[in-house]
């Protein structure tokens, strides 16, 4: 049995003009100080007057977002006692949001305690709204949560199926002034969740559509919505895609890519859409080694060369090195300024952390420590995976 969790979706151009009907008293806004600061959180708040609700910003929250942050957030609900939590930015505020969300209603939660298995009982004291300023991480339509523990400096999976947002809305206009860099960084993440989607062993009939969908798009608009951050189609269609791959990745699972992304992220601070796609085309190779079926079939339907097997699954891992390249993202980890030493130093620590990580149980071939701690060394360099 499987399930298959949204929200509800108001995407398209004015898609904002949704809150101007919304119901309710008070609204806390979770965001970051830089989207106060251009004025798209100003944008958020218009709309929430014209509703008659009274606002509250809490914009402390940081790239990786912390628990100790999302603490602070409680503590700001807990005064202002919202009806709705809108999640407004990137990941990080909305995964923030949704964990401020849930401790709100649960203050009994230490925040390790949000797992698939219990029962929150959400929706006594508000619901929540998601609203990316990005076009990447598909936070507004999953219930996956990553915060930062501070004290182990390792990223933390939760969520639970309750924590989906009520409402995500889509609006491209709302990512049209990211800088060329962020465009590349999240619309890569988003192709590493459509694949990861479309490859884990988790995925479904329901997911492999939005994927192969979210993959197809992406191909096609991202170097446009990099080269030209005003073109507003390519912004329109990649804001769809990275909420489409939300859907399938989100319903299905990621994998190996993000299991070594998070820890990469947690440990040396690369953008998280940088990492996993330094690591993505790395665990294709290592995947078709023994299990290539899938990739293969994901090449063919992205318009990859005529081949199959293993082959194919490795001109996928090459079509995506050659993206990032286009794009003048990094293809090893040295590219992106990690020193070998420091890297080298905390091997064993990222290897055991990556393991720990939920994502990477949905494998298409599991490897053993000494063949994820092989994959580190050779993704460091930026080597195609051999063994």
């Amino acid at each position: 049995m499987w399930y298959f969790v949204s929200p509800e979706i108001v995407f398209g151009e004015g898609a904002l003009g949704e809150l101007d009907e919304l119901q309710g008293r008070r609204a806390l806004i979770v965001t970051d100080a830089t989207l106060v600061q251009l004025g798209l959180v100003d944008k958020v708040k218009v709309h929430l007057d014209k509703a008659g609700l009274e606002t509250r910003i809490f914009d402390a929250v940081e790239p990786d977002p912390s628990v100790q942050t999302v603490r602070q957030g409680v503590n700001v609900a807990q005064d202002f006692n919202p009806d709705w939590i809108v999640g407004l930015g990137g990941g990080s505020p909305m995964d923030a949001a949704k964990a401020i969300w849930v401790l709100y209603e649960r203050p009994d939660l230490h925040p390790a305690e949000i797992n698939p298995f219990v029962h929150l009982g959400l929706r006594q004291k508000a619901r929540l709204i998601t609203i990316p300023t990005t076009s990447g991480t598909g936070a507004e339509v999953t219930w996956a949560i990553v915060l930062t523990d501070m004290e182990e400096q390792r990223k933390m999976g939760l969520g639970n199926r309750e924590n989906v947002a009520d409402i995500a809305i889509v609006d491209p206009a709302l990512a049209a002034g990211m800088p060329p860099q962020l465009t590349a960084d999240t619309g890569l993440d988003a192709l590493t969740h459509a694949i990861e989607g479309y490859t884990c062993t988790w995925h479904t009939d329901v997911t492999d559509g939005l994927c192969v969908s979210s993959a197809r798009l992406i191909l096609k608009h991202l170097p446009r919505a990099v080269a030209d951050g005003s073109d507003m189609q390519a912004r329109e269609r990649m804001h769809n895609a990275a909420t489409c791959a939300g859907l399938g990745f989100g319903n299905a699972m990621a994998s190996m890519a993000h299991a070594m992304g998070h820890v990469l992220g947690a440990t040396f601070h690369v953008p998280h859409g940088r990492a996993v796609a330094i690591f993505l085309p790395h665990t294709i190779e290592f995947a078709a080694q023994e299990a290539p079926g899938r990739f293969a079939e994901l090449a063919g339907l992205l318009g990859g060369p005529q081949a199959e097997g293993e082959k194919a699954a490795r001109a996928l891992a090459e079509r995506i090195r050659d993206l990032c390249r286009e794009l003048g993202n990094p293809v090893g980890v040295a590219e992106t300024g990690v020193e070998r030493e420091p890297y080298e130093a905390q091997l064993d620590k990222m290897v055991d952390d990556a393991f720990n990580d939920t994502q990477i149980i949905t494998a298409a071939r599991s490897p053993s420590y000494d063949e994820l701690r092989q994959l580190f060394l050779y993704a460091y360099d930026g080597k195609r995976v051999d063994f």
